[in-house]
């Protein structure tokens, strides 16, 4: 039986460029890449070196701080180069891939017949344990810890977000014995929401508690869950997982060989034909968009353009990324722009413009701020999008002030950079809310762990 979740606050942003639910593939990269930054916290110690070969699933390094934590290879092939930056800090790790992939034997498992220590141990050795990551602090788990539950939302409310219905066909066995494996690591339930309106294989999946969710973004948003369902009290651990890596933990389980493939959506205004891909973990941006982009000026993001990161043809898509976005780039200014009768092509939470009475417009907006920093003042638009039962203000104040008693009572615990992105968009102070949140985190973990 499902448990409703219904969140009223938030805002939708309607976007062109929405991929429709059509599979295509993409040529195989010649070059793949293992990004450490894309793993918050950890810091690489290499394993192999510039010119040997590693197979699929071969380690290529581990963590610094937790040496049973391993990363591993996607791809069968010869390690190309390692990328350094300031300090010696590791910034990729590329990966020149073979024509076709060779595999380490990792040993196929059946999850149901596997206890909380063998799954743990499993999943750690073939480097399937970083798609696992703990609230709070939006940071990989901890393997030591025992969570008090799981979510995993398969709800995408962000815009232009990669559909998990969709993206998850055919991989309901490997989504199965994802769930049979993770359920072992906790003593609590294994929460699963889904979309209110959801009709796919989701809703019959076994040894979860499903949750119909509706609302407004960011209702998808798995800490917007958490906080509906079982809230994070002080001391406690919650581990999430995307939906599509529960899927690959279960492949890797079933098969015992880790490739790390999975389906995204190319979409945005500058895609000529937005629709899905099935790409390997760590692909080059410029072979998954090849062709495929309008010829006008445009950015290309890793993730959703709310909470992605901007990536070149040469980077690669990030690993907890679902979807690759493209945008016009926002690099034209209108003169009196702000007055909202020189058109009706601008989005607006607010009366400032018409898009208001327009609810169901489709708009191609470009990644032009609008304005710059400026002071926050009290307007009431920051709780209108924020669902979680805290004051996002006064939480962003405390933060900027250090102040780590506010920051605890005022929910740092509940939050991750994501929830704030709404904020990012809506506040006409144009702070950077993720940014600031994050450097919250950074504090509570340096000063209370």
């Amino acid at each position: 039986m499902s448990k409703d979740i219904k969140i009223r606050k938030g805002l939708s942003i309607k976007l062109k460029g929405k991929a429709k639910h059509e599979l295509s593939s993409v040529s195989r990269s010649k070059i793949y890449a293992i990004n450490p930054p894309d793993f918050y916290g950890v810091i690489p110690k290499m394993v192999v070196k510039a010119g040997e070969k590693v197979k699929a699933g071969d380690v290529v390094f581990f963590d610094k701080k937790d040496e049973q934590i391993k990363f591993t290879s996607p791809v069968s092939g010869e390690i190309k180069e390692v990328i350094r930056g300031a300090r010696r800090r590791i910034l990729s790790i590329k990966i020149i891939a073979d024509a076709k992939d060779q595999f380490k034997d990792l040993g196929a498992k059946d999850p149901s017949k596997m206890d909380a220590g063998e799954v743990k141990e499993f999943l750690l050795q073939t480097g399937c344990w970083p798609y696992i990551k703990q609230r709070p602090y939006d940071i990989m788990a901890n393997p030591a810890d025992a969570p008090k539950a799981v979510f995993i939302s398969a709800y995408a409310t962000a815009p232009l977000a990669a559909e998990p219905g969709f993206a998850l066909q055919g991989k309901e066995k490997e989504f199965q014995a994802g769930i049979d494996a993770i359920s072992k690591l906790t003593a609590g339930k294994v929460h699963l929401g889904v979309g209110s309106n959801d009709s796919s294989f989701l809703n019959n999946i076994k040894g979860v508690e499903i949750h119909k969710v509706s609302g407004k973004h960011p209702a998808g948003n798995v800490g917007v869950q958490i906080s509906k369902t079982d809230p994070i009290n002080a001391g406690e651990r919650v581990w999430v997982v995307k939906p599509l890596d529960v899927a690959i933990i279960g492949q890797t389980l079933l098969t015992g060989k880790y490739s790390p493939s999975k389906v995204i959506a190319l979409a945005g205004s500058q895609v000529k034909d937005p629709k899905y891909y099935e790409v390997i973990q760590g692909a080059q941006i410029k072979d998954i968009v090849a062709k495929k982009l309008k010829e006008s000026k445009s950015r290309i993001i890793s993730g959703n353009p709310l909470t992605g990161m901007t990536v070149s043809l040469n980077d690669s898509i990030g690993f907890y990324d679902t979807g690759i976005t493209v945008l016009p780039e926002g690099d034209k200014y209108r003169f009196f722009g702000w007055m909202p009768f020189l058109g009706n092509d601008k989005f607006s939470m607010s009366r400032t413009f018409f898009s208001f009475l327009t609810p169901n417009k489709v708009y191609d907006l470009d990644t032009n701020m609008n304005g710059e920093e400026r002071a926050m003042v009290v307007t009431g638009e920051m709780e209108k999008v924020m669902p979680i039962d805290i004051y996002p203000m006064q939480l962003i104040k405390a933060v900027l002030a250090g102040d780590i008693e506010k920051m605890e009572n005022l929910g740092i615990y509940e939050v991750a950079p994501e929830d704030f992105a709404l904020i990012d968009f809506v506040s006409s102070s144009k702070v950077e809310a993720q940014d600031i949140i994050r450097q919250g985190i950074d504090l509570m973990i340096k000063e209370v762990g």
